[in-house]
């Protein structure tokens, strides 16, 4: 696993982009970027990341970019893919599709899913915010149970989409989970599926201070606690086989996680969560830690 002191210092995001303050989006792209070298074209459809790579003539990032229709980031990265791969230039360049979970497990996940099937070779990067940030914090099939947004006032009743298990069903080379503020575990999942070919999948919890109702000094405790809790988990799926990595495998070892409570407590879209909704969330991020538990188990034995 790298450490943070060792991660690439040269930097392919630059300051001054237009990201709110406390944003863990721009934490997460430094990771991505710096896993890929800098050698990557992105394809990004409408979102917060539109906002952070700036407005033509100018970016914030150094590699290529290309702003598609809110349904077709998939589908760009597929013709990117071909393109360089019929340019004979597949090998130097990485593809990279980045998406919210709006463009991802909604509007997108069409294009997604045929570009699963078909196995192209591009990584797709969903950060997920967990709402429909970018156009005013609508609910989205990732926002979690209980969640209060500009379309569920009274709170979300539903659980999120598991995009993960979604994208593993298709059979794909790699399927990663991980969170934006663990920057070293971003970094590892990025550069292990630079090396693989096909459709690469990678799940990137992104706290966002302003639609979840927390302070911006605050973003990366969120989400470490997001982690500790269990309600996000970090691990990969390489060739069919399951292991969790980083401080979800510290979190196992140890055997004892805080409550979710103690997660829902730190933003204002739960507040006035009553305890009996709480504690149904605590039982559905219990048996989802234990089914993680037993396919780390099962994959050390493979």
């Amino acid at each position: 696993m790298t450490r943070l002191v060792d991660l690439p210092t040269q930097e392919h995001m630059l300051p001054g982009n237009r990201a709110c303050a406390g944003c863990s989006l721009g934490i997460g792209l430094r990771s991505i970027l710096k896993a890929l070298d800098g050698k990557a074209v992105m394809t990004v459809p409408a979102s917060c990341l539109t906002v952070i790579g700036g407005m033509y003539p100018t970016s914030s990032v150094t590699v290529p970019w290309l702003n598609v229709a809110f349904p077709g980031c998939a589908a760009a990265a597929a013709g990117l893919a071909a393109g360089l791969r019929a340019t004979g230039r597949d090998r130097e360049m990485t593809v990279l599709a980045m998406a919210g979970d709006g463009g991802t497990a909604d509007i997108g996940i069409q294009a997604l899913s045929g570009a699963a099937e078909r196995n192209d070779d591009f990584i797709y990067v969903c950060y997920d915010n967990e709402a429909y940030m970018n156009t005013g914090t609508q609910r989205s099939g990732l926002t979690p149970a209980g969640a209060r947004t500009t379309t569920t006032m009274l709170g979300k009743r539903e659980n999120p989409k598991d995009m993960c298990r979604i994208m593993e069903a298709h059979g794909i080379p790699y399927v990663a989970s991980t969170s934006a503020v663990f920057p070293d575990d971003v970094y590892d999942k990025l550069a292990r599926a630079r090396t693989l070919r096909g459709l690469r999948y990678v799940h990137m919890n992104t706290p966002c201070p302003s639609g979840w109702s927390f302070e911006p000094r605050d973003s990366v405790t969120v989400g470490q606690l997001a982690v500790d809790t269990g309600l996000v988990v970090l691990f990969e799926v390489e060739g069919g086989v399951f292991r969790l990595t980083g401080r979800s495998k510290t979190l196992a070892k140890r055997g004892k996680r805080p409550p979710v409570a103690d997660y829902l407590a730190t933003q204002g879209r739960f507040k006035g969560m009553s305890p009996e909704a709480a504690t149904e969330i605590q039982r559905w991020v219990d048996g989802r830690w234990a089914e993680y538990l037993r396919r780390d188990a099962a994959g050390a034995t493979t």
